[in-house]
């Protein structure tokens, strides 16, 4: 099979179940091609070859993706047997995970076969996957620039052809990022859709939620079909779907209303690359038949942006007194990166009432969001600021803690909307620079209507297909 890469993941299982392909044979395709490319863009973290193929050998569950290669994230993603470092040095020598979270237990329920883990940054805190633990990940597109973050390895491996698949986790726009950076399609589900426990009830304080990153549409869709739901003990759940995501991929999405914008509520500048994309998808959306009219964002971005740095800053240091108490000794500044430490610094000057001042300020925008969905179906806008930037200023252990957020704050300011509301939101690969740089647009429906969602980006994928776009790593 020299045509892998022509295929994606629901393609493959096909092959599998119509025996033209075997899961071993598939599983050795995967690895080849890890052993071939990841050194040039460093986006696994930890080989794990054996357990692909003693998954294989004791047999797999015969799942809608029986036989498909996989790789979890190496965060929000534990699995029996293996450790999970969340980007950290502080981690990386812990006990490996005495049960599978709830996420991976479905994802092998599915036939899914994890041989590996991807890159992240240092406790998923940077929109840039550089960290001292792993280095750098570098973009398939361009090797010189970054492939996003947090779940950089993630898109990275998909984008360069190891998998056509990958989970990843979005807090803060951690899926639709990389997504964008390396020309996939990235799915952040609402919150809840998908289950965090069982070790924890939520990530970041509601912020994040976990699925993939894929090069077609119907993957996500099929993915989200196989792991979605409530699980035991779970705080809350997301609304009920009407039907299976994969059966709304090949629905006609009708005439929807479509609110556009390109100024971020932040007030950053957007790069014209970036304004390109939004304005050329908002005249396909209207050629499609939808109603497309510009818009404005509610709310102010102040209290926004300090409500997330209070939920992320204070689950984080909470995360890391944890690791201290376990091993009877507080976590010292050597043992993290610089950012890791500034969040700790500024968890110990917040006061309880901060934190439920932080829930107030995202409910309330929720709310101000949910009165612009009864006018608009869909949001669009694009999904950075800047194409993918340079390596080098985005790492999670940079000594100049200022540029990196001047940084951070020039090339993210629309996701973090999406991840304080919990609505679900995707980066579609639409666009590309004059450079030949991978351009997403985003486009966000109101909570608990993903099915809106793939039922558009399935009418866009048909109308400009993006699957054959392949990075010169992969093609």
């Amino acid at each position: 099979m020299q045509d892998y890469e022509t295929y994606d993941a629901t393609g493959l299982a096909a092959l599998v179940a119509r025996g033209e392909a075997s899961p071993r044979e598939l599983l050795d395709m995967a690895i080849a091609r890890a052993q071939a490319r990841d050194p040039a863009i460093n986006a696994l973290s930890q080989q794990l070859f054996d357990h692909g193929r003693a998954a294989i050998a004791d047999g797999l569950p015969d799942g809608p993706f029986r036989g498909v290669p996989f790789l979890l994230k190496d965060a929000s993603a534990e699995m029996k047997g293996h450790v999970t470092a969340n980007g950290a040095r502080l981690l990386a020598r812990s006990a490996p995970a005495g049960a599978d979270s709830v996420l991976v237990a479905r994802y092998k329920a599915a036939g899914l076969v994890i041989f590996g883990k991807t890159a992240t940054p240092e406790f998923s805190l940077a929109a840039s996957t550089e960290t001292s633990l792993t280095g750098a990940t570098r973009n398939p597109w361009d090797t010189a620039r970054i492939a996003g973050g947090s779940s950089g390895g993630a898109a990275a491996a998909v984008a360069a052809g190891i998998v056509p698949a990958a989970h990843g986790s979005d807090g803060g726009g951690s899926i639709r990022i990389p997504a964008s950076c390396c020309g996939l399609f990235g799915m952040k589900p609402s919150r809840a859709r998908n289950p965090s426990g069982p070790l924890s009830g939520e990530g970041w304080g509601s912020l994040s939620v976990a699925h993939v990153l894929t090069r077609s549409v119907r993957d996500s869709a099929a993915m989200l079909d196989a792991t979605h739901g409530m699980a035991p003990g779970d705080p809350y759940c997301a609304p009920p779907r009407v039907r299976p995501y994969a059966d709304e991929t090949r629905r006609d999405p009708g005439r929807l209303r479509i609110g556009w914008h390109i100024a971020p509520m932040t007030g950053a500048d957007v790069a014209d690359p970036c304004r390109a994309a939004a304005e050329d998808a908002a005249h396909l959306l209207s050629s499609l038949g939808h109603d497309v009219d510009a818009t404005t964002l509610p709310g102010h971005p102040d209290p926004l942006q300090r409500a997330i740095w209070v939920l992320v800053a204070s689950n984080v240091a909470r995360s890391i007194r944890a690791i201290g108490d376990r091993r009877g000794r507080a976590v010292s500044q050597d043992e993290v990166d610089r950012v890791t430490w500034s969040a700790l610094e500024d968890a110990k000057d917040m006061q309880a009432q901060d934190y439920a001042e932080a829930m107030y300020q995202i409910h309330a925008q929720s709310r101000r969001m949910a009165d612009l969905h009864s006018r608009f179906d869909v949001i669009l806008c694009p999904t950075l600021a800047t194409p993918p930037p340079l390596l080098g200023v985005q790492r999670t252990d940079t000594a100049d803690l200022d540029g990196y957020r001047a940084a951070l704050a020039a090339f993210t300011p629309f996701t973090q909307l999406y991840n304080m509301t919990g609505a679900p939101s995707m980066s579609v690969p639409l666009h590309w620079s004059g450079e030949g740089l991978p351009i997403g647009v985003m486009l966000s429906a109101d909570f608990g209507r993903e099915d809106i969602l793939f039922r558009l980006a399935g009418q866009l994928e048909q109308a400009r297909p993006w699957f054959n776009r392949l990075s010169p790593m992969a093609g």
